[in-house]
Formats: structure tokens, sequence, C-alpha cells
């Protein structure tokens, strides 16, 4: 897809999705610490099961198809809800982006983590509604404490922080919730790109490395424009923070 202003289909967008691509060898393991050991063989095990499964799939069980689903669902429709900004078009979007995966599984090789590739199909749909979505009398209708989806646990890095967890005292959950809106709404306001940075990274608490496998940059222009979202975002949210 080398059109910026074009929007796609499904079946197109199936049929360019990308093929993964090897990981880097593993840091030495005498480097690591206890937690970053422990942390390496939880992702080994998920990459291990998420293979056996697209291997499956690949055969004709849609009982895998399902369980990928299962596991996976409530990140996407998060992602989606995100840097979409309304409900309905996010688990539109999130149902989307599992057809496509179902459709463009041969291009999986297994070099690769499952997990990143999937991340490079959702980006690259959302990205597609997005211009789909430019111009048109759209509506954001998000509502954050009624979407728990949209806060669901981090599954490769932990809890996601959201600001009930922050605001201290018996008014925590009101203003927090408060602040929760006033955040989607201001980080609508960003740029998609810097818009995505912030929800994979703060967000969605990915690291490094696997945000630079799903979005093609470099360490040093993803951190770059990773600082320069973050201020971005920090000036739109100062007149409410006083």
């Amino acid at each position: 897809m080398t059109d910026p202003e074009r929007v796609y289909s499904a079946e197109e967008l199936a049929a360019a999705a990308p093929p993964d691509e090897p990981e880097p060898p593993p840091a030495p393991d005498e480097t690591l610490t206890p937690e970053q050991r422990a942390e390496n063989a939880r992702r080994a095990e998920q990459d291990r099961r998420d293979r056996h499964l697209v291997r499956r799939l690949k055969q004709g069980d849609e009982a895998a198809f399902r369980e990928l689903v299962h596991t996976y669902q409530n990140r996407i429709f998060g992602l989606m809800l995100r840097m979409i900004g309304n409900r309905q078009e996010a688990e539109d979007l999130a149902q989307e982006v599992f057809i496509i995966v179902y459709r463009a599984i041969g291009n999986y090789r297994g070099e690769g983590r499952f997990y990143t590739w999937l991340y490079r199909v959702a980006t690259n749909t959302c990205k597609n509604r997005i211009k789909y979505l430019k111009g048109r009398n759209f509506h954001r209708s998000l509502d954050i404490d009624e979407t728990p989806q949209a806060q669901m646990p981090a599954a490769e890095t932990g809890a996601v922080i959201t600001f009930q967890s922050q605001v201290p005292g018996p008014e925590a959950v009101t203003e927090g919730m408060r602040m929760e809106k006033i955040v989607q709404r201001e980080l609508a306001a960003l740029d998609p790109d810097h818009r995505l940075l912030i929800v994979l990274r703060d967000v969605q608490g990915m690291s490094y490395q696997d945000i630079i496998k799903i979005t093609g940059l470099q360490e040093g222009t993803l951190k770059s424009r990773l600082h320069r979202a973050r201020l971005a975002l920090k000036e739109r949210l100062e007149p409410f923070m006083r």
C-alpha cells in the first residue's frame, strides 16, 4: 500500500498484509536481571503458544482461530477505541482486523512474533479507516467509564496505569473518569502517527522493541517522535491540570 490517500478494501488489506520478520537474537542470559529473564521466558512461552495456534489455523482448525481472537481481542479493541474514539467503529474495526488476519495468515511464516505481526495488520487497518473517516461528519462518542476493555491489563508488560489509579482520596473515581475523558479528547486531536505511539507505549505498555517491529521506525526516530507526541499532549492537557 503506497498511496497515502487511498482507502483500501478488507480484501486488499489482507492481500497486502506484511510478512513477518525474524526477531533479533536475545541478549545473553547472564547480562539480564532475574525479572528480565522471567519476562523473556514468559514471552517465549506465549510465542510458542501462538505459533502452535497458527499452525492449527493454517490446517483449517477454526477453534485455533477462536482462541487467537479470545487472546487478543481486548487489546486490539482497546487500540482501536483509543485511535478512533468511537465504540461502534472500534468494535467493527477490531472485527475487521481478525477477518483480515484469517485471510492473510499465510503471510505469517513464524519467523517473528505473531503478536507484533498482528499489530502491524491492526495499525495498517486502523490508518486505512482513519483515512476513510477523514473529512466526513464523523461523531466521536467515547465514554471511558463504559469501556473497560480499553483499560485491560497489558498482556505483555503489566497493568495499564489510568488516572483512576493515580488520584488519591474518595474523589478518585469521579476525578479519574473526568481526566480519562479529557485525555482521550486531547489525544484524539493529535496527529494519528503521534497518537499511535502514545497508545502503544503509554497506554498499552509495549516495549520499544515491539513498537519498532510494529511501526518499522528506527529506534532513534521512534524515541524522537514519541517525545514530541508526549510534549504535544502535555501542552494540550496543561489547562486541565491546574
